[in-house]
């Protein structure tokens, strides 16, 4: 357990399921709100939880929030597993196991590309255990209506070929995720091309292609006819210069959802929380409060 000033941090490993998942909570030092603040990070190679909102836990946990910051399966420190057949549908399913076993009745819910898919898909299936949504550059939004991006497609081709190297995490680091790609270390780098290797990660890794038309359908959430019926509050934040999902979709989510605000950030790529992370904190802690 960490403390400063204003919050408090602690680490430990919770049981869903067969899945063992890493969690990290990140609290206010004077008590939290009653509803949770659950934060989903994106499917880029070696990415985890904490290295995904490193930027952010702290001024949302300083504005009086319980955060909770779960490793995804098949990444970070949690089991090396995930459904996929539909693994958004899994994703799904573990958020709300997640919720179940910290005994959390419902929760605002804020995901990055592949964990907003997650945050999203709950919220179709289960509407009732998610008070808001946060959706950055969603994942699963328009992927059949048009060729993959340059981003997505290094993403996806990480895995295959020769395999996955410093080079290819690089560059899809510095040239995709972002919009300036100074801002990312050789540190960061190297950290996240460790857990990458991971034989497990290797063996089984927990983004790839869809195996066929039926799966890819199923992971296009623009195409489920429940979008136009869920009211679930939502914010969308979309960089304006993402190259992993088209910004287009959020324009698309905004007219296809009851109850979607959207807002664009310009000079900025596909990680919008960590390259814009002031000005992302003050929105989500406003828009939460309003």
């Amino acid at each position: 357990m960490t403390t400063t000033e204003a919050v408090v941090r602690s680490e430990r490993t919770v049981r869903i399921g067969a899945r063992e998942v890493f969690l990290t909570e990140i609290t206010p030092v004077g008590g939290a709100g009653a509803t949770p603040l659950v934060m989903l990070h994106g499917g880029g190679p070696g990415a985890s939880g904490m290295s995904n909102y490193a930027r952010n836990v702290e001024a949302l946990a300083a504005g009086g929030h319980r955060v909770l910051v779960p490793d995804l399966p098949g990444y970070g420190r949690s089991s090396k597993d995930i459904d996929q057949s539909d693994p958004f549908g899994d994703l799904a399913l573990f958020v709300r196991g997640l919720l179940d076993e910290l005994d959390v009745e419902r929760a605002n819910l804020v995901g990055n590309s592949y964990g907003a898919a997650a945050a999203l898909r709950l919220s179709l299936d289960r509407p009732e255990r998610v008070a808001r949504q946060v959706l950055l550059g969603p994942g699963g939004i328009g992927t059949t209506r048009a060729l993959p991006t340059a981003g997505l497609t290094a993403l996806l081709d990480y895995y295959r070929g020769e395999g996955p190297s410093r080079a290819k995490l690089r560059a899809f680091l510095r040239d995709y995720l972002v919009f300036d790609g100074s801002t990312i270390t050789e540190e960061m780098i190297e950290e996240r091309y460790a857990a990458s290797i991971d034989p497990e990660v290797v063996a089984n890794p927990p983004l790839r292609r869809p195996a066929g038309l039926r799966q890819l359908l199923r992971m296009d959430l623009s195409r489920d006819p429940r979008l136009a019926r869920c009211t679930v509050p939502t914010l969308v934040v979309w960089g304006t210069e993402d190259k992993v999902n088209r910004p287009s979709g959020g324009p698309f989510l905004a007219h296809r959802m009851p109850n979607c605000d959207l807002y664009l950030l310009g000079r900025t790529g596909h990680w919008a929380q960590y390259e814009q992370a002031d000005r992302f904190n003050a929105l989500l802690l406003d828009w939460l409060a309003s």
